[in-house]
């Protein structure tokens, strides 16, 4: 990739010429933000290879296949679908040309301990707002207020903090940033539970408010009540679903990033991320030089760079692949922070229909906080009876199942604890992993009122946090990353570049800024501006410049 607009390095040839040649530049891990980040660079005109250790590319996002069945082990919610469209947009394509999206309605069904009846949430805000009502008088009106301020504080987080490196402060130093310091400053220090506490009384209204903090790998008391604008994504915007489900979104992106010339080699385990001495002198930087990997067949191979981009687990890439001396997040640094939750998966395969279940259902216990205190809190334990979720996509996409049949799977959250054990085919994970797949599905049998669940089931596979740290190189074995607790948002979360070696840079949702593919999208936006040094805080123009190849 070569043109009069493509990024080159800088510096003199041994013959005193500049350089024209363009930026090679290594991407790690084949997830959401290695793939964005891949295709973003490519298209800015740099010579990108993106290495995955694994043979299929989509980390977290991954699936897996058995007798028809096509199940997807990683995430699940099509969310903040304009952040898809400007990715896409930037590439020059569209969601609409890339996939084929279906508004779900319900959005999602609750089942409570509390009360003998599920409660749908729906897809249209005024539906929800008549929903609210009926649970309890006068929360209709809360929830037009409610949700009215989760839009303000959206929009401005899309605006002022979602697209920024945080490299500088700066622009911030805004009017319309300023003139909210004081609110921002309460919605920092409140916890949500205490924030939604503040609108309704009902329980089940609580707990529908109060869940999103799992989404962001925390707890409602332990998340800041900035996140109440999760609310404006499912509650006024609404739930979609990609035919084909994320694998086809994985796919698509696969498809941008090799079109822009991205090399994608899979089968391929970074050993260390390799950087030249530190010169002498304050603040001085040694020079990233590339990459060491081994390949499927064994061989070891060095590979050069300007740039190294890691969007694998940024613990794994700092603990494991770069020197101690060079580390910007040592170990003592992850001991101070805290993960979110581990999760066990259930991947059902289920002969016949299941109408009592939604697309996505969750599952709440009345012990809420008690739930939530066994996961995050000191001395961690599995909750029994468990707060969870189910998702049935074979509801909406008959593609995921054979006919006659039903695709479920279940996600229990549990302790960030590799010792919970590993998952397995047919009941053949360790005795802890199964035991709460089985609790689970029993749970669901009796609360949604199918009583000869387990004996339909065809097709079973379980995934623990054991799986999680093998596979995926997760801290703790956790499912999500760094939980959004106060000290771990924003610019407290970390920075997406290294201290101490020049040319290493970080992305996905173990980095700013933060948890879920709308945000590892736009991690490999805000990489592509910090090595623009472009310090702007609000989304780029559509469509990226093209480059002359």
């Amino acid at each position: 990739m070569s043109g009069p607009n493509a990024p080159t390095r800088t510096g003199p040839t041994r013959t005193g010429a500049p350089r024209t040649d363009p930026i090679r530049t290594v991407v790690i891990g084949g997830g959401i933000a290695g793939l964005a980040s891949a295709a973003l660079l490519a298209k800015e005109g740099h010579q990108v290879t993106l290495l995955e250790a694994h043979d299929t590319l989509g980390g977290r996002a991954g699936f897996w296949e058995s007798e028809g069945f096509r199940f997807e082990t990683g995430p699940s919610w099509y969310l903040m679908p304009e952040v898809f469209e400007h990715f896409y947009r930037l590439m020059g394509t569209s969601a609409a040309e890339q996939l084929e999206l279906t508004r779900l309605d319900p959005g999602y069904r609750v089942f409570f301990e509390s009360s003998p009846e599920p409660v749908d949430v729906r897809a249209e805000r005024a539906d929800n707002i008549r929903l609210f009502e009926s649970l309890e008088p006068g929360a209709g009106a809360q929830l037009e207020k409610y949700l009215a301020s989760a839009k303000e504080t959206y929009d401005m987080a899309v605006d002022r903090f979602l697209y920024t490196s945080f490299a500088s402060f700066k622009p911030l130093l805004v009017r319309d940033v300023l003139s909210r310091m004081g609110r921002l400053g309460r919605l920092l220090l409140q916890p949500l539970d205490r924030f939604v506490a503040g609108y309704f009384r009902d329980p089940r209204i609580r707990q529908i408010l109060g869940y999103p903090a799992v989404f962001l790998g925390s707890s409602p008391d332990r998340t800041p009540s900035m996140y109440h604008l999760m609310s404006h994504l499912d509650l006024a915007d609404g739930v979609l679903y990609p035919q084909g489900g994320f694998t086809r979104l994985i796919e698509s992106i696969v498809d941008i990033a090799r079109a822009e010339g991205v090399i994608i080699q899979t089968g391929a385990t970074v050993q260390a991320i390799r950087s030249g001495a530190t010169p002498s002198g304050r603040g001085a930087k040694a020079a990233v030089e590339g990459v060491t990997y081994t390949t499927a067949a064994g061989a070891t191979v060095t590979l050069d760079a300007d740039i190294v981009v890691s969007a694998a687990d940024l613990h794994h890439t700092e603990t494991e692949l770069v020197e101690p001396a060079k580390q910007t997040y040592p170990e003592r640094w992850w001991q101070k922070r805290t993960s979110g939750p581990g999760a066990v998966l259930v991947l059902l395969g289920v002969s016949g229909e299941l109408p009592k279940l939604a697309h996505h259902t969750l599952f709440f216990t009345k012990d809420w906080a008690d739930n939530f205190d066994r996961i995050f809190g000191t001395k961690t334990s599995v909750p029994n009876p468990a707060s969870f979720y189910a998702c049935l996509p074979s509801s909406t996409d008959p593609g995921v199942a054979p006919d006659g049949a039903s695709n479920m799977f279940l996600l229990i959250p549990v302790p960030a604890d590799t010792g919970i054990g590993h998952g397995g085919i047919d009941g053949a994970g360790s005795a802890g992993v199964e035991g709460i797949a089985d609790a689970a599905i029993g749970q669901l049998a009796e609360w949604a009122g199918i009583p000869d669940l387990a004996e339909r089931i065809l097709v079973r596979r379980t995934i623990g946090p054991a799986d999680f740290a093998d596979d995926l190189n997760s801290w703790k074995g956790g499912a999500l990353g760094p939980a959004h607790t106060l000290k771990q948002s924003a610019f407290f979360r970390g920075t997406n570049v290294s201290k101490h070696i020049e040319g290493l840079y970080y992305a996905g949702g173990t980095t700013i800024p933060g948890i879920g593919l709308p945000m590892c999208l736009i991690s490999a936006e805000i990489l592509l501006k910090r090595i623009r040094g472009d310090v702007s805080t609000g989304p780029l123009p559509e469509p990226l410049p093209a480059v002359l190849r």
